[in-house]
């Protein structure tokens, strides 16, 4: 069956397809046959390009006209199909494949496109739109392998295969940990509902003195002093006030709920734990960049040794494999947690290769300005909105630098005076992420000294300026006698 589009007239067929399947599809062939055909004129820079749509049960893969009697081709989406859609493709004398990244539905064929030896371009969606009022699946997948045959599409940033089987199970904790989350506000709803004001007593109602007393509880337990002592020594509350707030009305459903919450949350904390496992199983195929006994790690920082989100023994060994597959210690940035560590470790990993410049990196993770440019104007020049969890982890680490005395905190409270806290936290998110490309494709260590020195001379700027405005208005600017003593610049 031939198909007219605006990019030529083709065949085009569906493998596998009865005749009723393909009666679906009558009035997609008929709206091709009205249109005119546009040859394109640009110059081909990819003529063995083809590009394909996914879906999650059928995909659509168009090659160049002169390579195939049917150009356009439609296939399931089992692994047999797959499999004949590489054939079809190297058959074809194809090299080069573009796909939009749609879910999930890209990754088993994008992964048997590459054991075949194909450069597979992973696209965004937006940067691959059609002309308005002309979306189908067979003009999507033309589109694409038109666009990709002269050279107008850019690949999406995809680590190796291994660092990428680390960040699926490190994403995968994130999911346990948050699906863990739901069953403590489980929790606490249902203590609420019997009026216990025990979480409001205690910090965290799951830590060592929480999990006692929620066990003691649903053993049968109703004095609330006895209770109380099961409080650990270094909870800040009084044995009375704890004792106080265990009074309530004991329900059978509401005790029901709440046990069932806490068997839960302790199953999630099990598989956590595996998990966390499975990661350092993977994180150690991971290629060394430096070895930890030649060149050992200086002492680690108090939010290292002291790591509050996780015990200080695995922080320590997270911080030490980091650094062995990272080949540099990135803890030692102001703001930079391990956990921090472990994000870029399954984001980007330790090749940069694909980001030049620190500010391609910071672009890719929409941490610059976006200028939106039209008639000599700026129509807008935020950030671009991007859904990037490098980012999401490097602008936590920006707020955290609120009350830090490094170079980097100065910095962020500057900025929050000036632009407020959103846009100051973007800013000092963008400086991170240039201090970590720096790092990264240099292995050269923190050195706050560097931050210092353009702090100070920001400060020189600073006094200069008001200086300048006090002559301005017959005044003379000196130092005051407590900033003498402490070595201000005079």
């Amino acid at each position: 069956m031939a198909v007219r589009s605006r990019l030529g007239e083709c065949p085009y067929s569906r493998l596998g397809r009865s005749a009723s399947e393909s009666h679906n599809r009558e009035a997609e062939m008929a709206h091709y046959r009205k249109h005119k055909t546009v040859r394109a004129t640009l110059p081909v820079l990819h003529p063995d390009a083809a590009g394909i749509d996914i879906g999650a049960t059928e995909i659509f893969v168009a090659v160049p006209a002169d390579r195939d009697s049917e150009p356009v081709r439609a296939f399931h989406t089992f692994t047999q199909d797959l499999m004949s859609v590489a054939d079809w493709l190297q058959r074809c004398g194809i090299r080069t494949v573009a796909m939009e990244s749609t879910g999930v539905y890209w990754i088993p064929l994008m992964q048997l496109l590459e054991s075949r030896g194909l450069e597979v371009y992973l696209v965004n969606a937006r940067y691959a739109k059609n002309v308005p009022g002309r979306k189908t699946d067979v003009a999507d997948c033309q589109w694409l392998q038109y666009l990709h045959s002269v050279g107008l599409l850019k690949a999406s940033f995809r680590p190796g295969a291994d660092v990428c089987a680390v960040r699926t199970l490190i994403r995968h904790r994130e999911s346990l940990v948050g699906l863990a989350s739901q069953h403590v506000q489980h929790m606490q709803k249902a203590l609420d509902q019997m009026n216990l004001q025990l979480h409001h007593v205690i910090s965290d109602v799951t830590g060592t003195t929480g999990l006692a007393i929620i066990d003691a509880v649903l053993s049968g337990e109703r004095d609330g002093h006895k209770l109380a002592k099961l409080r650990d020594p270094r909870i800040r509350a009084t044995p009375e006030t704890i004792a106080k707030s265990l009074v309530g009305d004991y329900r059978p459903e509401h005790l029901f709920t709440l046990r069932q919450s806490l068997t839960l949350y302790r199953q999630y904390q099990t598989e956590i734990a595996i998990c966390e496992a499975e990661i350092q199983r993977f994180t150690k195929r991971l290629q060394s960049k430096a070895d930890p006994i030649q060149h050992p790690l200086p002492a680690a920082k108090d939010s290292v040794r002291k790591c509050k989100v996780m015990a200080p023994a695995q922080a320590m060994s997270l911080r030490d494999e980091a650094y062995r597959v990272l080949g540099v210690d990135l803890t030692t940035v102001p703001g930079i947690s391990v956990l921090h560590v472990q994000t870029v470790l399954a984001e980007v990993g330790p090749d940069l290769s694909r980001f030049p410049t620190a500010a391609a990196f910071s672009s890719w993770m929409g941490l610059c300005p976006d200028n939106n440019v039209s008639g000599g104007k700026i129509l807008r020049a935020g950030t671009r909105r991007v859904k990037n969890r490098l980012a999401g982890a490097l602008r936590m680490a920006a707020q955290s630098l609120q009350g830090s005395q490094s170079a980097l905190g100065e910095f962020y409270r500057r900025m929050r005076t000036r632009l407020g806290a959103p846009k100051a936290i973007t800013a000092t998110a963008h400086k991170l992420a240039r201090i970590l490309h720096h790092m990264l494709t240099t292995r050269e260590p923190y050195e706050e000294s560097v931050f210092a020195r353009l702090e100070a001379a920001y400060l020189q700027r600073a006094e200069n300026r008001l200086k300048a405005q006090a002559r301005a208005l017959g005044f003379t600017l000196s130092p005051s006698s407590a900033a003498t003593v402490e070595g201000s610049v005079p």
